[in-house]
């Protein structure tokens, strides 16, 4: 079972210390291993009280591990204690009890709101603990308020609510607020009733056992969530997956993730996985993180959706203000769209149109590197160079200028890294010389080539494409929709090398990974090419309906405050190093070819011969076989072929590292030995 239950209540005193014991003697006597836990105390016995009448063999270390001596708010009472509320040192001892007991009770200290530090609530450990919430109200006028609070309070969180047990505090006859509120506090809170505490004045364990017995759902609380099958069959008979091969689907068992919590997924059977790609490269500070949520919900109940044609809103104002103050100096001006397509669509059509504004109407081809990816638009492919995604659409695309660049794994034979690169921006810059007058634009992705296999940079290079596309005055665009926020290390790649391109492409991560949105940035100058009289007709004519929706803007403000508050580039430095660290061992394996890593951003190359690196075929599904083996093990994971990509949430612990290499090191391990066996 191994399931975890946070009691929490509307107020203090109302009795959770008493349910606790109630529920934790129903379990016992049903032969079920319940540990109990008061995680934070403040002053009182509480967690004495509950060692004793359980008897319970564990130390009050394990069952109270933060105790300060005051009744005070926690957040005070530990202050004035000279004391810090340790969130590791509640961990382990609940990792400790889950290890020998199937039912976790968790007593909180107060309500949801109580603070245990100045920026950290009940209701963020109950979230970090992973717990159900059992919401324990008193039987009693008022109640209905108290409680349906506490329950909103509790979904804004996304905490899940099992339900509640209302405490009687009083041994006077009930009235009519005792006998009726249960009932309006279940249809208007809509969770389950799980039962009332009678009025306990004996405490022997005998008399309260069989007082309560028929007073507690104990069913429904024991229930387990029942899977709907109908989401596997509905899938298959109405929804067309994006890159999957659907023959293949069609023939599969789907994993139906139903909710999600900072680093971990949750499947509608209850099973966890680490997110080991951050939900396509978008998650950043986590699922469920309470300020992203707390600024939908408030931009939610102002307005959800207004049009910035004609019209425009403070969400977007403010966030184009933002993303100015924090891009690299020279970029002042913000283009609202979906998704990294359709940022780079922009960019594509504004560097085009530019030109034909400002009278350079021979600047009209585009210029992007061989083995590109940047987007599914058919603007956005027709600067890609991944045959596998776009030779189909040939006949759709523009004609562009493929710029042939080393992956700095395989040279072309005869070749050589480094001097091979050097080659390669040689005949770029010969390129920028012959062809600067019809060059409109080169787009690159700065320093990580994505889908093209995480193919990364040595430094120096974006200085010096950028330096020539300055020195022959051709448009640099930056797609940065992958390595944006932090993914490199730095906010954006292009400050690794402190370079200003003159477009910036941003999608993926702007909102945290909500909501989709994307922002392109441009400079003054680009902006003036644009400024002409109504009947010039020089408008850029391009949008769409949701460009700088007000809830997706809202999300991406607090995304950026995150950064700011939480100090998250500077937090991922030593996990980075971390990262870098364990990713050595990897070279143990047989079929490792190639490591790389630029930040946050990992893909691992499977090969079948180290020597020649000759790849696995495309027939073999190497990469899709690690990936499937992997989530046997609770990570999900996402491969480029036979490079295995991995890209968690930069909230990640190393404790979650560990696990998420751990297993990846492994699944490599088992899919590539058994494909050897098949060769011999």
């Amino acid at each position: 079972m191994k399931k975890s239950y946070f009691i929490t209540g509307t107020d203090t005193d109302i009795g959770k210390t008493v349910v606790t014991m109630v529920l934790a003697m129903l379990l016992q006597e049903r032969g079920i291993k319940v540990g109990v836990m008061k995680p934070v105390q403040c002053g009182g016995t509480d967690a004495l009280f509950l060692q004793k009448s359980l008897q319970l063999p564990q130390p009050l270390s394990v069952i109270n591990p933060c105790f300060a001596p005051e009744p005070l708010s926690p957040h005070l009472a530990f202050r004035r204690a000279g004391k810090k509320i340790n969130l590791k040192k509640i961990q382990a001892a609940l990792w400790s009890l889950q290890k020998s007991h199937d039912v976790i009770l968790l007593e909180g200290a107060g309500g949801l709101l109580v603070p245990l530090r100045q920026d950290y609530l009940v209701a963020d450990l109950a979230r970090d603990l992973q717990s159900e919430l059992v919401i324990v109200s008193a039987l009693r006028l008022g109640t209905i308020n108290h409680t349906l609070l506490t329950i909103k309070m509790a979904q804004a969180y996304g905490l899940k609510v099992k339900g509640v047990i209302f405490n009687t505090i009083s041994s006077g006859p009930a009235g009519i607020p005792e006998k009726t509120n249960p009932e309006v506090i279940q249809r208007l809170g809509r969770v389950p009733i799980l039962g009332i505490v009678p009025f306990l004045e004996q405490k022997g364990r005998v008399s309260i056992v069989k007082k309560c017995q028929k007073k507690i759902q104990l069913e429904e609380f024991l229930k387990p969530k029942k899977p709907d099958e109908h989401w596997m069959t509905w899938d298959k008979q109405y929804l067309w997956h994006p890159f999957t091969p659907m023959k293949d689907w069609l023939l599969s068992e789907p994993l139906v993730i139903e909710s999600g919590q900072g680093n971990l997924l949750e499947d509608t059977e209850g099973r966890r996985y680490i997110d080991g790609v951050s939900s396509l490269w978008a998650n950043l500070h986590g699922h469920r993180h309470p300020r992203i949520n707390q600024a939908i919900s408030t931009q939610l109940n102002r307005i959800a959706h207004s049009t910035l044609l004609g019209l425009t809103h403070p969400p977007a104002v403010e966030l184009a203000k933002r993303l100015c103050e924090i891009a690299p100096k020279g970029l002042t001006k913000v283009f609202y769209s979906d998704n990294g397509s359709t940022a780079v669509e922009a960019a594509i059509k504004m560097a085009y149109q530019y030109w034909q504004n400002t009278g350079g109407r021979k600047k009209t081809t585009i210029a992007h590197l061989s083995n590109s990816y940047h987007g599914d638009t058919l603007g956005s492919v027709s600067v890609g160079g991944i045959d596998l995604f776009h030779r189909v659409y040939r006949n759709l695309m523009f004609k562009t200028i493929a710029v042939e660049f080393p992956d700095f794994y395989r040279c072309p034979l005869g070749k050589k890294y480094p001097d091979y690169t050097h080659e390669c921006l040689d005949k770029l810059e010969s390129l920028f010389k012959r062809r600067h007058d019809t060059m409109a634009a080169l787009v690159i992705e700065p320093l990580v080539q994505g889908a093209a296999g995480m193919i990364v940079w040595p430094d120096g290079i974006l200085r010096r494409i950028v330096g020539g596309c300055k020195k022959y005055d051709i448009l640099f665009i930056a797609d940065e929709v992958a390595t944006g926020f932090g993914r490199t290390g730095k906010m954006f790649a292009c400050n690794h090398e402190g370079v200003v391109p003159d477009f910036l492409c941003l999608a993926k991560g702007l909102t945290g990974g909500y909501l989709p949105l994307a922002a392109t940035l441009t400079t003054q100058r680009i902006f003036e090419g644009f400024l002409f009289d109504y009947e010039d007709q020089k408008t850029f004519f391009h949008g769409h309906t949701y460009t700088g929706n007000p809830l997706a803007c809202a999300a991406a403000l607090a995304n950026l405050e995150i950064f700011q508050k939480e100090k998250t580039l500077k937090k991922i430095q030593p996990k980075i190093k971390y990262l870098a660290k364990k990713l050595r061992t990897f070279y143990n394996l047989a079929s490792v070819g190639d490591i790389r890593q630029k930040g946050w951003m990992v893909g691992i190359e499977l090969v079948k011969d180290l020597k020649t690196k000759e790849p696995f075929a495309w027939e073999e599904r190497i990469g899709v076989k690690v990936c499937m083996e992997a989530r046997k093990h609770g990570v999900i994971l996402r491969p480029l072929g036979n490079v295995i990509v991995l890209m968690p949430p930069l909230a990640i612990n190393e404790e979650g590292i560990d696990k998420l290499l751990d297993v990846a090191y492994k699944a490599i391990e088992r899919v590539t030995s058994n494909q050897e066996g098949k060769n011999d």
